[in-house]
């Protein structure tokens, strides 16, 4: 007997000052489980109620006041609950979940990584490139069945940004991001559902500033935000799907959400 479970996966940028939207969200796409990133919050002050009001019971936190946090909120149960911490810092950034049919579930917030390309110059981009890695001997010792969705901070295709070339030399598209997440990708062979539905050349975006005084309009996005497979669970993925009319919310995050069907 096939289950159909429906994941989503939103980095909301403070749950609390956006929990409106969050509502919002799940009373109109009512997914199986959710999995938010920036969240902003200690575990002790997550605002669990208004999610037990809408059937979203198993909720599992990883936060830290004002800065980062991950959480997976479920109206299934989940189990064998793992944190790792690939920053080597302490910054919340990955919870990850076994499902009732079995397979794992990764939520994950890779870091920003500042403002300039390299390591020397920029701390924070050096942080990022080694969380990657870290990232990266992980997969390469997994087991087959694991799901890994989250805010990446990458947008890996040309097509996935608005303009490849101006972009070439600004954090989140350079090369050698895009060849740090090739080399994640290629660990466990993920598979990138978002491209797997949705092909290139055919423009994807899943964020767009809010300096763009009319973001639809410049349309300046880029596609910081994945669902990966493992190849044996891409056949139980029956769609993907982004959720751009989000960005237009009132109050909204500067990402929008995105929907994976299964069937396992």
């Amino acid at each position: 007997m096939m289950t159909s479970i429906s994941i989503a996966s939103w980095n909301i940028n403070s749950v609390r000052a956006r929990i409106a939207i969050v509502e919002k969200f799940l009373s109109e796409e009512q997914p199986d489980i959710l999995c938010l990133q920036e969240t902003k919050v200690e575990c002790r002050t997550f605002p669990f109620d208004m999610f037990h009001k809408l059937g979203y019971t198993h909720i599992v936190t990883h936060g830290q006041k004002m800065h980062h946090g991950v959480a997976t909120i479920s109206k299934i149960p989940l189990t064998d609950v793992r944190k790792y911490d690939w920053q080597a810092n302490g910054e919340a950034r990955h919870i990850g979940v076994t499902l009732p049919t079995g397979q794992r579930l990764d939520n994950v917030y890779i870091p920003a990584g500042g403002d300039i390309p390299d390591r020397d110059q920029n701390p924070k981009f050096g942080q990022k490139l080694d969380f990657l890695e870290r990232m990266t001997t992980w997969s390469r010792e997994l087991d087959a069945s694991h799901i890994i969705t989250g805010d990446f901070n990458i947008a890996p295709l040309p097509e996935d940004v608005w303009s490849h070339k101006a972009l070439l030399n600004v954090v989140s598209h350079t090369p050698i991001e895009v060849e740090a997440l090739a080399h994640l990708q290629a660990a466990a062979n993920w598979v990138d559902l978002g491209r797997h539905f949705i092909p290139a050349p055919s423009p994807l975006f899943t964020w767009w500033s809010y300096r763009a005084k009319d973001w639809a309009a410049s349309n300046r996005g880029r596609r910081l935000d994945h669902m990966w497979v493992t190849p044996d669970l891409l056949p139980n993925a029956k769609s993907h799907r982004i959720v751009q009319p989000a960005r237009s919310w009132e109050k909204p995050s500067d990402h929008i959400p995105l929907i994976t069907e299964f069937d396992f």
